[in-house]
C-alpha cells in the first residue's frame, strides 16, 4: 500500500493530538498544525520517538497566504497531502444576548474559513493522486446548543460543507465525511465546565448519566472513527457525518 500523507489541524492537543498519533501508528506521514509551531512540535515528537514521520508546523488557518505555505511545506518535506483532518476549532461560548459580533465572527472564521482554505489547498493534490480522504470535525452542538449560537452554525456548516465536497471531489476518488463527537474529556469540554461553574469532574458525571454506553468519550474514542474513515476501505463511505457520541442524536 502507498504510505500517504496526512495534515491534521488543531493537532497540539485533545482530539487533533490523538488522530495525529493514531495515523502515525496506521503507517502514515503526519503533519501537525497548530497555530504555534512549538505546540505542535510537542505531538510530533512524541511520534518521531515512537519511529514514525512527523512534520510539526505553526500557520493561521484563517490567512490564505499561511494555509498555502504551511501545505506546500508538508508537500515538500512529506510528500503531497491525500489525508486532511480538518479539526482545528475554538470556542468562545456565551447566551445569545451577550454574545458580541465578534465572538460570532472568531468562531466561524476559524471553523469555516480555516476548513474551506485548508481543503482547497489540499485539493488539488488528493486530484493529481486520484486519492483523498477529508474528515472534518463537526459536533452535536451542530443540532443546537445553549450558549453556542456561534459554535452550533458553524459545525452544521460544516456538515453542508462536507456534503459538498463529497459531491464535487467523488469522481477524483476522494471521499469527504465529517465526525460529530458528543461529550469528549478535552481542553474545551473543560473550559465549558468553567464557564457554567462547575468542576470538571461533577460535570463529566452528569453527561455520563444522559449517555447511553454510560460514559463519556476521550480523544481516542475519535481517532478510532478517523482512522477508519481515512483508511483504503473506506473508499465508498463519503458525504456522511457519523456522530461518535455514545448513543443516538436526532
Amino acid at each position: 500500500m502507498t504510505q500517504r500523507t496526512a495534515i491534521v489541524t488543531g493537532g497540539a492537543r485533545g482530539i487533533g493530538a490523538a488522530i495525529s498519533e493514531r495515523f502515525a501508528a496506521d503507517g502514515m506521514k503526519v503533519a501537525v498544525i497548530d497555530l504555534k509551531q512549538e505546540d505542535a512540535a510537542e505531538v510530533a515528537e512524541r511520534i518521531t520517538a515512537a519511529g514514525g514521520e512527523a512534520l510539526a508546523i505553526g500557520a493561521d488557518i484563517t490567512d490564505e497566504a499561511s494555509v498555502d505555505k504551511a501545505v506546500g511545506d508538508v508537500a515538500e518535506k512529506l510528500g503531497p497531502p491525500t489525508v486532511l483532518v480538518n479539526n482545528a476549532g475554538i470556542i468562545k461560548d456565551n447566551m445569545l444576548f451577550k454574545m458580541t459580533a465578534a465572538e460570532f465572527q472568531a468562531v466561524l472564521a476559524v471553523h469555516l474559513t480555516g476548513n474551506f482554505l485548508v481543503t482547497k489547498a489540499c485539493q488539488q493534490h488528493m486530484v493529481e493522486e486520484k486519492f483523498g480522504r477529508i474528515i472534518s470535525m463537526s459536533s452535536t452542538s451542530a443540532l443546537g446548543n445553549r450558549g453556542q449560537a456561534n459554535y452550533s452554525a458553524a459545525k452544521a456548516g460544516i456538515q453542508g460543507m462536507t456534503k459538498t465536497y463529497a459531491i464535487e471531489l467523488g469522481k477524483f476518488g476522494v471521499t469527504a465525511n465529517a465526525i460529530a463527537p458528543g461529550f469528549i474529556e478535552t481542553d474545551m469540554t473543560r473550559a465549558t465546565a468553567e464557564r457554567i461553574g462547575m468542576s470538571f469532574e461533577d460535570f463529566t458525571a452528569g453527561a455520563a448519566k444522559q449517555i447511553p454506553v454510560a460514559r463519556t468519550g476521550k480523544p481516542e474514542d475519535i481517532a478510532h472513527a478517523a482512522s477508519f474513515l481515512a483508511s483504503e476501505g473506506a473508499g465508498f463511505v463519503s458525504g456522511q457525518v457519523i456522530y461518535v457520541a455514545g448513543g443516538p442524536k436526532n
